[in-house]
C-alpha cells in the first residue's frame, strides 16, 4: 500500500512538473526578425504582412510575440539569429543554407505591372512591348536585371534605375529600392511598365487610384547562353539549426492554419501560386 501511495505521489509530482514545463514553454514569448522599415514586409507600427503573420504564428503555438527588427537584410541572420536574438525570421527562402527551414507557406512569382488602360500582352520576357517601351522600372539585383540584359535593354535602363533609388545606408551603402515609388512610376505614366516581386508590388497595385494590371510573368525564361532564369520562388520561415523542435512545431501550424494564411495573402493581394510537384528523378 506504502508503495502504490509513493508511486501515486511520485507520478503526480511528475505530472506537477510537465504541466509548469508547458506553462513555461507557453508564456515564453517567441521572438520573431522582421524589419524594422521594409514594407509592404513588416514595419514598427506592426502595418506589414509579415507582422499579420507573425501574431498568427504566435496564437497558433500558444506563444506570446516580441518581434526583433532589424535594418539591413544583408547581416540580420548574423546578427539576430544566429546570437539567439530572435527564434524564427519570415518569408525567406526554402532552404536557406544559413538556417533551418519550413515547408513552404507560400509561392509567388515576380509579375509585370501596367496600366489597364494600355492593354499590354505582357507574359513573358518575350513580349514585343518590353523592347519598346521608354522606361521599365526594376530593382537590381532581381531576375529582372538578368532578362533585361538578355532582350538587350538594361543599358538603356541603367540611368533611370539609377533615380529609382530610395535610400543608401551609412553603413557599407545598402542601397534600398521602394516598390511602392516604382508601382507609383507606372500608374503616374512615368514608366510603361515595373517588373517586380509580386509580393513587394501588391499591396501598391491593389491601392493605386489609376487601375493596373498585375501579371504573372511564366516561369521560363532564359538568359542568352540559355540558362534559366527563375520568376517564381516558394517562401518559408526560418529558425537556427539546432532548434528542430521548433522547426516542427512550425511545420505543424503551417499545416494547420495554411487557410488563414492563404486568407491574410489574398487580402493583401499577392498571386499566389501551387507548389511545383516534385520531379520523379529527383534523388532521395
Amino acid at each position: 500500500m506504502q508503495q502504490k501511495l509513493l508511486f501515486i505521489a511520485i507520478s503526480s509530482f511528475a505530472a506537477v512538473l510537465n504541466i509548469s514545463s508547458a506553462q513555461a514553454e507557453t508564456s515564453n514569448p517567441l521572438k520573431i526578425c522582421v524589419a524594422e522599415n521594409e514594407m509592404p514586409y513588416a514595419n514598427k507600427q506592426g502595418e506589414g504582412f509579415e507582422n499579420k503573420l507573425g501574431h498568427l504564428v504566435g496564437k497558433a503555438l500558444n506563444r506570446p510575440v516580441e518581434f526583433v527588427y532589424w535594418t539591413d537584410p544583408r547581416f540580420y541572420v548574423r546578427d539576430f539569429l544566429d546570437k539567439n536574438l530572435c527564434d524564427v525570421t519570415l518569408g525567406v527562402d526554402v532552404g536557406d543554407p544559413r538556417m533551418l527551414t519550413t515547408k513552404p507557406y507560400y509561392r509567388s512569382g515576380y509579375v509585370f505591372i501596367s496600366r489597364e488602360k494600355d492593354d499590354f500582352d505582357l507574359k513573358s520576357w518575350d513580349s514585343d512591348v518590353l523592347r519598346k517601351a521608354k522606361r521599365i522600372a526594376f530593382i537590381p539585383g532581381t531576375p529582372a536585371e538578368d532578362m533585361l540584359k538578355a532582350i538587350n535593354r538594361y543599358y538603356d535602363m541603367f540611368n533611370y534605375s539609377q533615380e529609382l533609388v530610395g535610400f543608401k545606408s551609412r553603413r557599407n551603402q545598402y542601397i534600398k529600392y521602394e516598390a511602392s515609388k516604382l508601382v507609383d512610376e507606372v500608374s503616374s505614366g512615368h514608366a510603361e511598365i515595373a517588373a517586380l516581386w509580386g509580393p513587394a508590388a501588391a499591396r501598391y497595385v491593389k491601392a493605386s487610384s489609376v487601375p493596373l494590371a498585375m501579371t504573372l510573368i511564366a516561369d521560363d525564361s532564359k538568359r542568352a547562353d540559355g540558362q534559366k532564369v527563375a520568376q517564381h520562388f516558394s517562401t518559408a520561415m526560418g529558425v537556427r539549426k539546432a532548434d528542430t523542435a521548433l522547426l516542427a512545431s512550425l511545420n505543424k501550424m503551417i499545416d494547420e492554419q495554411g487557410d488563414d494564411i492563404k486568407d491574410l495573402l489574398e487580402v493583401e493581394g499577392i498571386p499566389l501560386l501551387d507548389e511545383p510537384e516534385p520531379t520523379t528523378n529527383s534523388k532521395p
